[in-house]
Formats: structure tokens, C-alpha cells, sequence
């Protein structure tokens, strides 16, 4: 049962958010990167199919997004919100069915659709109760979620492998560990909001949009190809068997605090300098184990990734939130459907490469091809500015 409004602490309502988004991205979308090694051994999923069924993954977050962008009723934002909760351990559970590629797709898709109820439907009613509340209206402690649900699945995988249960069993598991997280966030759900009052129409320049969303399409190629193929790319290679879990704990252990100093970077550089910074390094991320196949290689890469992703992020919803004030969650859809697309096209080709070259090398470089596009963009920003 929902602890009512009135009696909601602000500890409570973003801890009850935190939770949310290690029910609707760490599981509903993370804890697949380190499951992919297993069910690759022991369901036979081919690198093609591991690669199409990341890409149904974000189909369903990008049609979540959609949704979000569509519905303006606060009490229907609410009540998704609350499906998604749910349905992010139904999504696992699908998962540890006998291998079926229609049920894998079916769960995937479900999880993308949670990702995107934790994203931006949990994320916006919790910005609003801190508004409504006369908080300061910050979302840096909220987004610490994203590098924990990453923590939970590297950490779940590693337990599990200990009882050496098998990939059915471990989604199980994971639908259990969910069921820690569901307690809180359903109980501590922020209630819907009232309606938006009319606000005069403010928006950014046109053109100035178009390179936003251009480069975030670039930070969703980036993103989504080390979320997906980090565990693997360190299992693949021989000297690394059994460490990819290893580095997949070091990007959520980066990513954790990231957000805090990507703030405090923002404050003294500006928003777009910071992001031009945070492509820069997650670049060099991409790249390392495409130089080279030692150990430090891949861990750094995966430290970078986990210290660059979740500042992108957070700095460019908040920069184009703050360019939007009429509706900034019109604009951050708009940009979150960009992302998307990225994280459906880029998984897919990449995870083709990979069966087609027998190594991640090509899709690493192209990954960071998009990376340096999206460096240009952010530069072109900066003159438009």
C-alpha cells in the first residue's frame, strides 16, 4: 500500500525513486549484459540474435518514450509509472523460460517499456514532488539509481555463479532480488501531480534542437554498445574468461558518484563544455579494447563508460529541461526518442559485425566514429550559443 502523500518524507520519495530505476533499468535493461556470456553457452543465443534482441530491448524503451511524450494526464503518468515497477520482474521472469526467441523478444521489449516508465515517467513525478515540496529541484541524488541497478545486476550475476545455478535460474534470481527494490519504490511512489498550470510558450532555437538531438543520438550509439557488449567483450577474450563481471560492477561502482562531479564540472566549465569533456573520455573508453586486449584495457574502458554515460545524461536533460521551462518534459522526450533510435539500430549492426568478423574491433571503432560526430555537433552548439 502507497504511504499517502502527506505523510511522504523527501528521504522516502527518492529512495522510493533510486529503487525504481534499479527495477526498471537494472533489471529491465542491465542485467542482461551480464547474463549474454551464459545464455550464450548454455541457450545457444548467437551473437546476431544477442545483438536484435538488445535492439527489441530499446524498441520497447523508445515506444515507452512515445507514451510518455504523448500522455499529458498526471494521474495516467502515475499509474505507468507504477505498471512498469511490476512488470520489470515479470520482464525477468519471461526470461528463464525454456529458450524461445518469441518469448526473449517479448521480454525484452517489456523490460524497454520499464526502462522508460523509470526513466522519465519516475523521474519527472519525482522532480515534480521536490518542486511541489519547495526542495531544491535536482535530480543528481535521484540518478544514482542508474549506477546502482548496474551494481545489483554485476553483483547478482557474481552471487549467482557461486551457487552455480544456470541462465534460467539466475533470471529467477534476478526477479527475487527484484522483489527487495519493488517493496520500497511501490510504497514511496510520489503521487500524481496536479494539473500543469498554462505557462507562456518558451522553447529553444530550431536550430540549436536539431543539434541536440542529433548529438544525443550520437551518446545513444555510445552508450548502448558498451551497455550491451561490455561482459562479453572481456569474456571473448582467452586470457579474461571470468572477469567479465568484474568489469561490469567497475562501471556501475563509476557511474554511482558520476553524476555529482559531472555537476560540479558543469558549474565551472558550462553545460556543453562538460559534455564536449564527457564524449572525449568515454571515446578513449570505447577505444581501449580495440587497442588492446589486456586486462587494463578493458577495465579502464569499462571505468570510463560507467564515469561518462550517466553525466550525458543527466546534463543533457537537464540542459535541454532548463531551455524548455513551458514543458520540459516534451523536450526531454523528444530527446530520449532520439537516444533510442540510436539504442535500436546501433546494437543490432554491431552485434551482425561481431558474428560476421568473429571479434568486437570493427564495432568498437565505428562506435567511436559516431562519438567524434557527436564531439562536432557539440562544438557547433557552442558557436549557435
Amino acid at each position: 500500500m502507497q504511504t499517502s502523500a502527506k505523510s511522504l518524507e523527501a528521504w522516502q520519495v527518492v529512495s522510493g525513486g533510486i529503487a525504481g530505476l534499479v527495477l526498471c533499468i537494472g533489471l529491465g535493461r542491465f542485467a542482461y549484459t551480464p547474463m549474454l556470456p551464459l545464455m550464450q553457452q548454455q541457450a545457444g543465443l548467437s551473437d546476431a540474435m544477442a545483438g536484435a534482441l538488445a535492439a527489441i530491448n530499446y524498441a520497447g524503451y523508445m515506444s515507452g518514450a512515445l507514451i510518455a511524450a504523448w500522455i499529458d494526464d498526471p494521474r495516467w503518468r502515475q499509474r505507468l509509472y507504477s505498471h512498469g515497477l511490476w512488470l520489470s520482474l515479470l520482464s525477468c521472469v519471461l526470461m528463464a523460460l525454456a529458450p524461445n526467441v518469441w518469448v526473449w523478444a517479448l521480454a525484452r521489449y517489456l523490460g524497454g517499456l520499464c526502462g522508460a516508465a523509470g526513466m522519465l515517467l519516475g523521474s519527472g513525478l519525482v522532480l515534480g514532488w521536490l518542486m511541489r515540496a519547495g526542495r531544491r529541484p535536482e535530480l543528481g541524488l535521484h540518478f544514482t539509481g542508474l549506477g546502482l541497478g548496474i551494481v545489483v545486476s554485476a553483483l547478482g550475476a557474481m552471487g549467482m555463479a557461486l551457487l552455480r545455478l544456470d541462465w534460467a535460474h539466475q533470471w529467477k534470481g534476478y526477479a527475487l532480488i527484484g522483489l527487495i527494490f519493488l517493496v520500497p519504490a511501490w510504497a514511496w511512489r510520489p503521487p500524481a501531480p496536479p494539473p500543469a498550470a498554462s505557462a507562456a510558450a518558451s522553447a529553444p532555437a530550431r536550430r540549436w534542437m536539431a543539434l541536440m538531438i542529433a548529438m544525443y543520438f550520437c551518446a545513444g550509439w555510445g552508450f548502448v554498445i558498451n551497455a550491451t557488449f561490455t561482459v562479453a567483450i572481456v569474456e571473448r577474450q582467452p586470457l579474461l574468461a571470468g572477469q567479465g563481471p568484474w568489469a561490469w560492477l567497475l562501471v556501475g561502482v563509476a557511474a554511482t558518484p558520476a553524476v555529482f562531479l559531472w555537476d560540479r564540472v558543469a558549474r565551472r566549465l558550462g553545460d556543453v563544455q562538460a559534455l564536449l569533456l564527457a564524449f572525449v573520455l568515454q571515446t578513449i573508453g570505447v577505444l581501449l579494447p580495440a587497442l588492446s586486449g589486456s586486462l587494463f584495457a578493458a577495465l579502464a574502458g569499462a571505468l570510463l563508460y560507467g564515469a561518462t554515460f550517466i553525466g550525458i545524461v543527466s546534463l543533457t536533460l537537464a540542459l535541454v529541461g532548463r531551455r524548455s521551462p513551458a514543458n520540459p518534459g516534451k523536450a526531454m522526450a523528444r530527446l530520449t526518442l532520439s537516444y533510442g533510435m540510436a539504442q535500436i539500430g546501433a546494437p543490432a549492426l554491431s552485434g551482425a559485425m561481431v558474428q560476421a568478423s568473429g571479434g568486437y574491433a570493427g564495432a568498437l571503432w565505428l562506435t567511436g566514429a559516431v562519438l567524434v560526430l557527436g564531439m562536432g555537433l557539440l562544438l557547433a552548439m557552442l558557436r549557435v550559443d
